[in-house]
């Protein structure tokens, strides 16, 4: 018996990508017997293919066609009826399962051209078009997870170099917010010193290249992507950490072993550096700030950074100047809220010797000139009297100062760095900053977002104090039950990383437990839940109040009373809350 020609289907050429067509291996010439047919039915469990002289197929028989057959032959041996035969349908040009019609048949050949590559049966295709529309459902799923909560920055682009997609890591590095303000456009207008389009052309992927974007050099990979052979794309990684922290990675690797007093004494020098790669989180609102604050550092212009207290303000401050043109220079700080009014002008100027009572001899140079040719970083700007604004506005109009009890001008240059957490417009409206000294210094605003504006990072800056204090205090790391996570998301964080590290400070000293409870937790979180819980009727809309209500009730049992105490409020106000939703449930 000569059988049909196996399916040959390319994986890689295939719009599915599976071997749904199956070889036909159940095939009969029309001369054969009866007891041949009805033989092969119940060997293949599946209908059968019957073909003339020449292997042309004639239609196909199941099972319930060989019934039909014992019914209207008198002996098996009789030569086959064709009106008893299924009529075959073809599938031509069929590379994907979608569009198989059977039309009444129970099995579908797959042609190419004059030839016939394969068949499928209505059970079979049944099978494979449920499982592959839930394999491409699930892989799509994956595939987007994969790309879109990555931490590196993802970029894929086509043959001729635009930007088919690039998740949400990358666009918040680069400032952009939605995906259609990048797709379609050439890879190099959108992404700086990028060699992704030279991929394409020459199909030779680059590993652990150096590239610098916005003014940070980054560890890239750039892989092409093939297809028949040909470069039909190319996908690009950008790894956030950059060179300096893998550096500092393998460092630590290697000195790992190392724990006298100088290998110390060298690490801690070296941590005084600060850039954008040790600030903690992927959320869109961290990476479109450290995007921002990349571009400002290309310049020496003023930066007011605003805020609220704890957000890291100074942190952003540094990684500016390391950044920046003047890195090679001082970073020189000073809280204008810190120092009384009567020093922060000796603080900032400098003096001479015996200027004032108690100066010291030799006199003292001031931060003006301590910043020279580096940064200059004004903390709690918004503290400062109006004053000294006067005389720090002549300072950055001249560029001169003249140290208290001297004559002698000497010319300063610095880049100023200016952070509040007070609202500066409300000030200059009520008339306690000066509006011309705001517009000097607010040349390049910076907004650092809250804890709450990016809780999704909480819990990998818990992750990474938890670690920091447990190698301090020598400790076993803690873990955090569901209960405790849960309560750590809900709190609003008024004091925002600065209270995080608190926290984690308290709970890694105080705990004694390796998972971490609620009653582990500071009184401020658990005081916070409790209110949360105690007063839902106050922050929800009708509905959801109506819901809280209603279940609050069934879990009393109908008890009115028990339920108002439950949910934080006095029983004649939750009786004018039924009444007033409608709402009435008997007591159980």
């Amino acid at each position: 018996m000569k059988q049909l020609k196996r399916v040959q289907l390319n994986l890689a050429e295939t719009d599915r990508c599976a071997y749904w067509a199956e070889p036909i291996s159940f095939v009969v010439q029309a001369s054969r017997s009866v007891r041949e047919w009805a033989s092969l039915v119940k060997s293949a469990g599946q209908s059968i293919l019957i073909i003339d002289e020449k292997e042309k197929p004639i239609g196909t028989l199941s099972a319930r066609g060989i019934l039909r057959l014992i019914e209207k032959l008198d002996t098996c041996e009789r030569e086959l009826q064709q009106d008893l035969l299924d009529p075959v349908q073809y599938a031509e040009g069929q590379t994907s399962i979608d569009g198989i019609q059977f039309n009444g048949a129970a099995l579908v050949l797959v042609k190419e051209g004059e030839t016939i590559i394969g068949g499928i049966t209505k059970e079979r295709y049944h099978q494979a078009k449920g499982h592959f529309l839930k394999d491409d459902h699930q892989q799509e799923i994956i595939l987007k997870t994969i790309i879109e909560t990555a931490y590196e920055g993802i970029v894929i682009v086509d043959q001729d170099g635009k930007i088919v997609s690039m998740n949400k890591a990358y666009l918040s590095f680069l400032g952009r917010e939605e995906e259609y303000e990048v797709v379609g456009k050439f890879v190099a207008d959108v992404i700086e010193n990028t060699e992704l389009h030279h991929v394409v052309k020459s199909g030779i992927p680059q590993r652990g290249r150096i590239q610098v974007i916005q003014g940070q050099k980054m560890v890239v990979h750039r892989m092409p992507i093939w297809q028949k052979q040909q470069v039909v794309g190319a996908i690009g990684m950008l790894i956030f950490e950059g060179v300096s922290e893998l550096y500092k990675i393998l460092k630590s690797a290697n000195d790992s072993s190392i724990y006298d007093k100088k290998s110390v004494e060298v690490k801690n020098t070296q941590m005084k550096l600060y850039s954008f790669e040790q600030m903690i989180g992927k959320s869109s609102a961290l990476h479109m700030c450290k995007s921002f604050a990349r571009k400002a550092s290309r310049t020496t212009a003023a930066v007011l950074i605003t805020g609220e207290s704890g957000t890291g303000k100074e942190l952003f401050a540094r990684s500016i100047h390391q950044l920046s043109s003047q890195a090679e220079g001082a970073f020189v700080a000073i809280n204008c809220a810190a120092v009384p009014e009567t020093l922060l002008e000796a603080e900032l100027f400098g003096y001479e010797e015996g200027s004032f009572t108690g100066a010291k001899k030799g006199g003292s140079i001031g931060k003006f000139e301590q910043a020279d040719r580096g940064t200059l970083f004004l903390d709690e700007i918004g503290d400062m009297s109006l004053s000294m604004q006067a005389k720090l506005l002549r300072v950055l109009e001249v560029k001169e100062i003249t140290r208290i009890g001297g004559n002698e001008e000497r010319y300063v240059h610095f880049r100023l760095i200016a952070a509040t957490n007070k609202k500066l417009k409300e000030l200059v409206s009520s008339g306690h900053f000066r509006e011309d000294l705001y517009y000097r210094i607010n040349v390049i605003p910076l907004y650092i977002p809250s804890l709450r504006e990016r809780i999704e990072d909480l819990p990998l800056l818990m992750s990474h104090y938890i670690e920091e204090f447990a190698r301090e205090y020598q400790l076993e790391a803690r873990e955090f039950g569901a209960e405790a996570l849960q309560a750590m998301l809900s709190y609003h964080w008024p004091g925002n990383i600065r209270e995080l590290v608190n926290v984690i400070n308290y709970i890694m000293t105080i705990s004694e437990n390796r998972i971490v409870s609620l009653l582990d937790l500071p009184g401020d979180i658990l005081a916070r839940k409790d209110r949360v819980q105690k007063m839902p009727l106050k922050s929800t809309a009708r509905e959801k109040e109506k819901k809280v209500i209603k279940e609050v009730l069934i879990e009393a049992k109908g008890n009115k009373s028990v339920a108002a105490k439950i949910l934080g409020v006095h029983r004649s106000t939750l009786y004018r809350k039924l009444k007033n939703l409608d709402l009435d449930i008997e007591p159980l």
